[in-house]
């Protein structure tokens, strides 16, 4: 018989010792709660007042006071330093709904510097202002305590999450016309993916975007390449910046064709410039339809100018406002990023945009046709 301890091995609750766990390894409560929960652990894994007393570093009368107030009461009585009378004290649906609007609120409209709330700041609020909010019983509410009422509701009054507004009022309207172009290249496919021949006079579609700003960087010193010592390339942490460019890309969803064009700028008269690279490229007598954004050089009087003179050639289908996710050639732009951008260096401008018409080259040795699924099944012709 265990001569050092009154009590058996606690039985917890699920609840409580996720709770316990969550506060022993807390890097922001009270040190006093830290050292609480670990105690009630402890014992509810066996170990006896003594033993407990040892590994936490307090008297075990300490131990046996933590132990006694958490059988007769749980955890907030064993855990807070509440005066007990007669049972634990119960946070009131009227003050959960309180703690609950001061978490949805914003710290600076209450008077605070920060835009976001912590949980030890909304701690210090409720305790400073429950009393002339008539809750008198948050005086001592602990920071768990504020996490559990609001985890509960799933808020997080700490953190952000972003979106984006649909700000087109002819958002499901443009995407419906995005998404019917995608339906009829699929129906240009058998289905083992093989592209079906198609009569003289065909439709076009590209894909088209810009990518500007990429910039060329250089080294002030070369990489050190991968050896049996460092299996990793080392780069000097300085660099230098040669300016950037722009890239216009299109891409040709009946073959996975990418067409570029690297220019310094994306104005109007480098679209035009990319528009004709297309006239040229395919039969007199197809119409090339593009996929693009409402990039401002896209609807350009010079632009409307250049359409005009090659009448019936070109159509375009614009994407909603904030709707460029809806466009493929953003896929490959992705793809371009991670493969051939990420810790790119060159010595000069001139490299950088030789070497992107090289990527291209090796991109359009084995072009990949992109098929857009998503909403599809939804879309009819």
């Amino acid at each position: 018989m265990n001569t050092y301890s009154k009590y058996s091995k606690l039985v917890l609750s699920a609840d409580d010792k996720k709770r316990l766990e969550k506060l022993s390894k807390s890097q922001t409560e009270e040190h006093r709660k830290v050292q609480r929960a670990k105690i009630i652990l402890l014992c509810s894994e066996g170990m006896n007042n003594i033993e407990i007393s040892t590994a936490i570093g307090v008297h075990r009368n300490t131990v046996s006071n933590i132990i006694k107030r958490y059988l007769s009461a749980g955890f907030e009585y064993a855990i807070n330093d509440n005066e007990r009378s007669g049972k634990p004290s119960v946070i009131t649906d009227d003050e959960k709904v309180w703690i609950i609007n001061l978490a949805c609120s914003r710290p600076v409209d209450l008077g605070y510097a920060q835009e976001l709330w912590t949980y030890k700041k909304l701690q210090e609020h409720i305790r400073e202002h429950c009393i002339n909010a008539g809750y008198p019983g948050l005086n001592n509410i602990s920071n768990s305590t504020i996490h559990d009422i609001l985890d509960a509701l799933d808020i997080k009054p700490h953190r952000i999450r972003y979106y984006l507004e649909k700000r087109d009022p002819d958002f499901e309207s443009k995407m419906h016309d995005v998404l019917l172009v995608y339906k009829q290249i699929e129906l240009c496919f058998d289905e083992k993916g093989n592209l079906i021949p198609l009569e003289e006079n065909k439709i076009v579609t590209i894909s088209y975007d810009e990518k500007p700003g990429i910039q060329a960087i250089a080294n002030t010193v070369d990489d050190l390449r991968p050896s049996v010592e460092h299996g990793f390339v080392g780069r000097d942490s300085e660099y230098k910046r040669l300016g950037t460019i722009s890239f216009l890309a299109g891409m040709d969803l009946l073959t996975g064709e990418i067409i570029p064009l690297v220019r310094d700028t994306h104005k109007s008269s480098d679209f035009i410039e990319f528009l004709k690279l297309l006239d040229e490229k395919y039969p007199a007598g197809d119409k090339i339809r593009l996929v693009l954004d409402n990039h401002s050089a896209h609807k350009s009087k010079e632009t409307n100018q250049y359409l005009s003179s090659r009448p019936g050639r070109f159509e375009f289908v614009f994407t909603p406002k904030h709707g460029s996710w809806l466009n493929l050639i953003e896929s490959f732009f992705g793809k371009m990023t991670k493969q051939f951008l990420r810790g790119i260096r060159v010595k000069s401008k001139e490299e950088l945009v030789s070497r992107i018409y090289r990527y291209i080259n090796e991109v359009n040795a084995s072009p990949v046709v992109y098929r857009w699924t998503y909403k599809m099944d939804e879309v009819m012709l």
